[in-house]
């Protein structure tokens, strides 16, 4: 295709438009918790979809312009700077990991599940290291003394519906949309 380069571009903008729509529509999890965020949403089946079609770097370029722009367009909660560079920027950036499955069988699945792992660690690390000092004494009728303990069930709430989600919605796209996944249309 002559204009490949271009048509990559206009891609990442209608996915990452797709997945700042999506973004609105959500149910919020974390905050019933008595925490800072989190919440059930469609977010990442754009990003992983653009990630897959075109690679991994240009998976992780697309993750993170989204979730930048989430962070300032669609109600971003931060504690400080580095707190809104980790769970926004860096967490979706690591959404375009998926892009590691490109032209593999079952890769909208499986690239899913690594761009939603992906996620869940920076998430994890975010919440071992800043989100520390506000753990509190008891979460999910449990008394918390670990931080590594709180982060893990706090981000869990959350980041497994999603996972679940990508998994679900990712079979039936891989068994229809297959061709257009992985990129074979670009070929013909």
């Amino acid at each position: 295709m002559k204009n490949l380069q271009l048509r990559r571009i206009c891609e990442g903008a209608i996915f990452i438009a797709a997945a700042l729509a999506l973004s609105y529509l959500k149910i919020p999890i974390g905050l019933s918790f008595g925490g800072f965020g989190g919440s059930i949403d469609l977010v990442m089946i754009p990003l992983i979809f653009f990630a897959i079609r075109w690679g991994v770097g240009w998976g992780l370029g697309a993750g993170l312009i989204y979730g930048t722009l989430k962070f300032f367009f669609a109600g971003g909660v931060a504690v400080n700077w580095q707190s809104m560079l980790l769970d926004y920027s860096v967490a979706y950036m690591m959404v375009g990991l998926a892009g590691l499955m490109k032209n593999r069988k079952w890769s909208f699945v499986t690239g899913g599940l690594i761009g939603c792992a992906g996620r869940f660690a920076v998430h994890f690390i975010s919440g071992i290291t800043i989100y520390a000092v506000y753990m509190p004494d008891e979460f999910m009728n449990m008394t918390m003394t670990n931080t590594w303990v709180y982060s893990l069930l706090y981000n869990i709430t959350y980041m497994l519906p999603n996972t679940i989600l990508v998994v679900i919605i990712g079979i039936p796209i891989t068994l229809t949309l297959g061709k257009y996944v992985t990129g074979k249309d670009l070929k013909a």
